[in-house]
């Protein structure tokens, strides 16, 4: 009887710690996925198109001639979660206050988490 009381007590605090630990690695991966999108458009006048994705950061696409990546150490990562992170540049958007907006999926997988 104790034991299912400390477990119901201790249970959703680690839990929630899990969830705490996995949204600021995905904030952490976001920054990087970030500065590394900041790095190709200093190098090449422009972000990735859509078609090239985040792929475009670790492999030069065939129509750049000024990459000068990779721009990330290893391949880009899936969010904490297991789901690939988007991005998107708002910036040929009317009224956008951010240039480039990178999200992940969260733990249910469709919710939108952060944005840069």
């Amino acid at each position: 009887m104790i034991i299912a009381l400390l477990a119901g007590f201790v249970g959703p605090r680690i839990f929630s710690n899990v969830d705490s630990a996995k949204e600021k690695t995905a904030l952490r991966q976001m920054h990087s996925l970030a500065d590394a999108l900041g790095q190709y458009r200093l190098d090449t006048g422009s972000y990735p198109t859509e078609s090239q994705g985040l792929n475009a950061l670790t492999e030069q696409p065939s129509d750049s001639t000024s990459w000068h990546g990779p721009y990330l150490t290893q391949q880009v990562p899936l969010d904490p979660w297991g789901n690939p992170y988007q991005w998107h540049n708002p910036t040929r958007e009317k009224n956008s206050v951010n240039e480039v907006d990178i999200t992940s999926g969260g733990k249910d997988g469709n919710s939108i988490v952060y944005g840069f």
